[in-house]
């Protein structure tokens, strides 16, 4: 799709929902738009039913980080319209505390996505039909993609032959002091290097 017809198309859907689109943007050959989070259930349905639009097709609904704004979160909404051979993507803003109105109602493959969100991100869904997690355990902690998330994350499982079940318990890192010597062996230690004193000196060789 030239980016001629997606700026033309970007500027019909921001005519057609002024009170809901906040800003239209053409960037790397895709249509964005931003909406409020109160507005995205009628700013989806209107994609979806217009004729000009016709974007049947949820193709994914995922969450972004950015820890240093005020609503740390993305919401994205993928869109594909068959009918006329075009994609848009719309985005809405949220914090940890603010939820986003479900589109399970607008579309039904939002359902699964949404739950995804939530597990991952910690992202609220008001009005979802089933919001639990998808993807890690019911008794994790924490959302693994927030950008503050440990690697290590907070609990380890292991199977308990005492209690006959699995059982969640505290990360530990624990690890021995180490000493590292970062010089360059062709450069030559005027010390005994770890290791060395176990070796026999040759025949005729002087003890360092």
């Amino acid at each position: 799709m030239d980016e001629q017809a997606l700026t033309e198309l970007g500027q019909y859907v921001a005519a057609a929902l002024a009170s809901e689109v906040q800003a239209v943007e053409v960037a790397h050959g895709e249509l964005m738009l931003s909406v409020g989070a109160e507005a995205i259930g009628r700013t989806l349905s209107f994609l979806r039913d217009d004729s000009q639009c016709l974007f049947k097709l949820l193709v994914d609904v995922c969450g972004a980080d950015y820890p240093e704004r005020p609503q740390r979160f993305e919401v994205v909404y993928n869109l594909l319209s068959i009918k006329h051979n075009q994609r848009i993507r719309v985005k809405v803003a949220t914090d940890e505390a603010t939820p986003v109105p479900s589109v399970a109602e607008v579309f039904s493959a939002a359902g699964w996505y949404e739950r995804e969100a939530w597990d991952m991100y910690g992202i609220l869904f008001a009005e979802h039909p089933d919001l639990r997690r998808l993807l890690t355990d019911y008794g994790f902690e924490g959302h693994p993609l927030r950008k503050d998330f440990p690697l290590t994350g907070f609990v380890e499982l292991r199977y308990d032959d005492e209690q006959k079940r699995v059982v969640y318990e505290p990360v530990k890192l624990t690890q021995e002091f180490r000493r590292f010597d970062f010089m360059s062996p062709w450069e030559g230690a005027r010390y005994v290097l770890p290791g060395d004193e176990k070796a026999k000196p040759a025949d005729g060789a002087k003890k360092a």
